[in-house]
C-alpha cells in the first residue's frame, strides 16, 4: 500500500502513518455521507498538482520583474501594456493544463450532496473545467476581462489577447478580472462565501496554507458556526490543530478516496 498521508486529530488512533491516514479518510467519508450543506475551500496547492506555477516567494519572477509587483493597480496604471504582456504569458501557460483527480473528485462530490459550495482562491478556472458548478471565485478568474470604464465583465479565452484589449461596448481598455494586491475582494463575492460557510454542516479546506486572509479564517469561522471542519494539505498549517480532522497528503490523492 502506498503512503497516502497522515491523520492528525484529537482522536489520533496511533499506529503507522498509513493507518492514521486511513482512519482520517474514513472519518471524513462518514461525515460527508451525513452532511447536507458542504462547503469546500481550495487554494494554490490543488492547482499546483495540475502544473499551475505559483508566484509567491523565491523564484516568482517573470523576465526581470517580480510577479507580485506587476499584479497591482499601480503597475497597470503605469504600464498597462507590460501588465497585459505578463497576463497573456500566464494565460498561455494555463491554457493547455487540465484538472487533476482532486478537481474531478470535488465536482463529483457536488453532484452527490444536497447543497454544495466551492470557494476557491485560484484564478485558473480548473474547477469549472472539471465540472464544478456552484463556484465562488474569491480572487476572480484569469479567463474573464473587465472594462476599466463601464465595468462590464466578459469571458474571453483568446490566447493571446491583443496587446491592449478594448471593451466592445465603450472602447475603453480592458483589465484582467482578478483581484490584485492592494485591492479589496468584491463585497458580494465575500458575502456569498460567508453565507455558504454559515449554512455548512461540513467544510473541507484543501491546498491552502492558511496564512492569506480572509480565506485563512474561513475554516475557523465554519467551526465557530458549529460545522465539522477537515483539512487536506501537503504539510501542516497554522490552523491544523484547530480543525476536527487534518490529513497530510496531496489533494489529488486524498479527495478521490472520499468517493
Amino acid at each position: 500500500m502506498s503512503k497516502i498521508g497522515e491523520w492528525v486529530s484529537g482522536r489520533n488512533p496511533g499506529g503507522s502513518a498509513e493507518n492514521r491516514a486511513e482512519a482520517g479518510i474514513k472519518e471524513l467519508k462518514e461525515k460527508l455521507w451525513w452532511a447536507r450543506h458542504v462547503t469546500v475551500l481550495t487554494g494554490a496547492g490543488i492547482s499546483a498538482e495540475s502544473g499551475v506555477p505559483t508566484f509567491r516567494g523565491e523564484g516568482g519572477l517573470w523576465k526581470q520583474f517580480r510577479a507580485v509587483d506587476l499584479a497591482t493597480p499601480e503597475a497597470f496604471s503605469r504600464n498597462p501594456k507590460l501588465v497585459w504582456e505578463f497576463y497573456n504569458w500566464r494565460r498561455e501557460l494555463l491554457a493547455p493544463l487540465s484538472p487533476n483527480p482532486g478537481h474531478f473528485a470535488l465536482a463529483e462530490i457536488e453532484r452527490r450532496v444536497p447543497h454544495f459550495t466551492l470557494i476557491t482562491q485560484n484564478i485558473d478556472g480548473l474547477h469549472e473545467k472539471a465540472g464544478s458548478c456552484n463556484i465562488i471565485e474569491l480572487h476572480g478568474n484569469i479567463w474573464k476581462v473587465r472594462c476599466t470604464r463601464c465595468q462590464r465583465v466578459l469571458d474571453d479565452r483568446r490566447v493571446p489577447l491583443p496587446e491592449m484589449p478594448a471593451c466592445e461596448s465603450c472602447g475603453s481598455l480592458l483589465r484582467p478580472h482578478v483581484v490584485w494586491f492592494g485591492e479589496m475582494l468584491e463585497p458580494q463575492v465575500l458575502n456569498a462565501a460567508y453565507e455558504a460557510i454559515g449554512n455548512s454542516d461540513l467544510m473541507i479546506v484543501t491546498g491552502t496554507s492558511g496564512t492569506v486572509q480572509p480565506a485563512a479564517s474561513m475554516g475557523v469561522q465554519a467551526k465557530r458556526n458549529g460545522a465539522s471542519v477537515a483539512e487536506i494539505n501537503f504539510e501542516p498549517t497554522p490552523l491544523s490543530n484547530l480543525y476536527d480532522i487534518s490529513i497530510l497528503g496531496k489533494s489529488g490523492e486524498i479527495l478521490p478516496q472520499l468517493l
